[in-house]
């Protein structure tokens, strides 16, 4: 079982949850996740991104994730988001 803990910002007091029971569920939902945020910022930017730009965005994206891996909720142990 994996928990996904994707925070809005730094000072998120309540973060977006979501669970997976399968690995591949949770990499689906954060690459599709995080396109979906950094396209958002791309479109509400008042200035022209680069591509330096968009991958700065995105990686601001993965700092925000926590990822808890384990056989129940009381039992997770956080993992790495750097695995993608």
């Amino acid at each position: 079982m994996y928990q996904v803990i994707y925070s809005a910002d730094y000072l998120d007091r309540k973060p977006s949850v979501s669970y997976f029971d399968f690995f591949d569920e949770m990499q689906d939902y954060l690459l599709e996740e995080v396109q979906r945020r950094v396209d958002w910022t791309v479109q509400h930017s008042p200035y022209q991104v680069s591509e330096e730009d968009l991958k700065s965005f995105e990686e601001i994206e993965w700092t925000l994730i926590q990822i808890l891996e384990g056989e129940n909720v009381k039992e997770m142990k956080t993992i790495n988001p750097s695995i993608f």
